[in-house]
Formats: C-alpha cells, sequence, structure tokens
C-alpha cells in the first residue's frame, strides 16, 4: 500500500496533535481555525478523512471522541524536506539541520533524529 502523504491542512491538525495529543476535535479545531480559516465541521470532515487514510488514531475517552496522530513528526517532517528539496531546491544531498534549528515544533532529541535521517537521504528513495 502506497503511504498517503498528509496535505498542508492535514498537516496543520497534525501538527496541533503532535504538540498536544489526545485532542477532541472541537480543541483541533480550536488550535487550527485562524490558520485554515474554516468551520468546525471543515475540521471534523478533515478528519474523518484522515481516519480514513490513517494519519490519525480515533478513539473514546469519557464518551468524547477523541484524536492523535498516527504518522511519527519527526519522519513525515524529514519526507517533506527532502520533498521540498529535491522538487523545489533541485539539491542534490541532504538538508543542512540548522534550517531546523529555531522550530517550535521540534526538541533537541527530535532534531537530532532527523538530522539522522536527512544524513541518510537520498538513500532510501
Amino acid at each position: 500500500m502506497k503511504e498517503t502523504k498528509p496535505s498542508p491542512s492535514e498537516l496543520s491538525l497534525l501538527k496541533a496533535l503532535w504538540k498536544q495529543s489526545p485532542l477532541s476535535a472541537r480543541e483541533i479545531h480550536e488550535k487550527v481555525k485562524f490558520e485554515l480559516q474554516w468551520s468546525y465541521s471543515s475540521t471534523r470532515k478533515t478528519l474523518d478523512r484522515m481516519r480514513d487514510k490513517s494519519l490519525v488514531i480515533q478513539s473514546e475517552v469519557h464518551g468524547i471522541q477523541v484524536y492523535k496522530a498516527a504518522l511519527d513528526k519527526v519522519e513525515t517532517l524529514a519526507k517533506y524536506a527532502t520533498d521540498f528539496a529535491t522538487r523545489v531546491l533541485e539539491l542534490d544531498g541532504p538538508l543542512p539541520i540548522a534550517m531546523f534549528a529555531n522550530s517550535k515544533l521540534m526538541d533537541e532529541r527530535e532534531l537530532e533524529e532527523l538530522q539522522e535521517m536527512l544524513n541518510s537521504w537520498p538513500d532510501e528513495d
């Protein structure tokens, strides 16, 4: 089965879940509504599609449906970065980790893991 790459809006929902998880659809919507500028029903519909594509895991906690990311944060961001480097920048080698140094999404351990992934690129494709 081909791995599904999250769309930009799906990535926004995943980022909210990578920062805090599990979250209800309402909580996710509150975190992304200004960025995405869409209704709560659009957030719910997107979460349903993401569940169907195995991008998120839905479960129930105290009678409320909650979600958590099914995709690994570092691996997903590494794929986005390498895709950008090859398709947009037409680079032939790994990206310098320094470009991620001030990320609000990744901690030091995750940056080290990302560095390992980027150093092994493009061997994996």
